[in-house]
This record gives C-alpha cells, structure tokens and sequence, in this order.
C-alpha cells in the first residue's frame, strides 16, 4: 500500500481495502466459493496481518519521522499549525 501514511482513512476505505486483499489473498490460495474459511484462517495461512493495524503502523511511523524534521520544514509546519480566531458562521458565499 504505496502512500496509506498520508491518506484520510475511515473505517470504510479501511474496510474496502481489506476487502480487497482478502480477495487477492483467496485467489492466490485458490480458493473457491464452497470452500470457504474464516478471515482470520486466511491470515494466518498466509501470514498476514489485518489491513488496519499495518495502515495504522505505517502513520504512526511517518508521524515520527515528520515530527523529527526541522521546525521550519514544510510538512512538519503543516503537521502541528493550529489556526487561531474562528470561522465564519452559515454557508460560503458562492459568486
């Protein structure tokens, strides 16, 4: 998973990417519709682990790795600005 670092995820792209791997990881194996396993059996067969905890592993490892940059560096100033005031209330005005 080239990127997951800096992606938004939700539970739901987290789900439809282990969808996927699940998929690709029966067709692999070979296995076909009447024969069925548990997730957790595929995974284990093929010595995974479940798509979030390595999605998760990988953000937290690009957090550190940003973290440690230069406080002038782009990605770290964009990582921890807070903006100060608040926003307008209602909708943007559209011209």
């Amino acid at each position: 998973m080239y990127g997951v670092e800096t992606w938004r995820t939700t539970k739901a792209i987290i789900q439809k990417i282990q969808v996927f791997i699940n998929s690709c990881l029966r067709k692999i194996l070979q296995i076909r519709w009447p024969n069925t396993i548990s997730n957790n059996v595929l995974w284990e067969r093929t010595n995974q682990i479940p798509a979030e905890g390595e999605i998760r592993k990988k953000h937290w490892k690009w957090i550190g790795h940003t973290l440690r940059k230069a406080p002038n560096c782009v990605t770290r100033q964009a990582l921890t600005w807070n903006p100060q005031g608040q926003r307008k209330r209602g909708r943007p005005k559209n011209t």
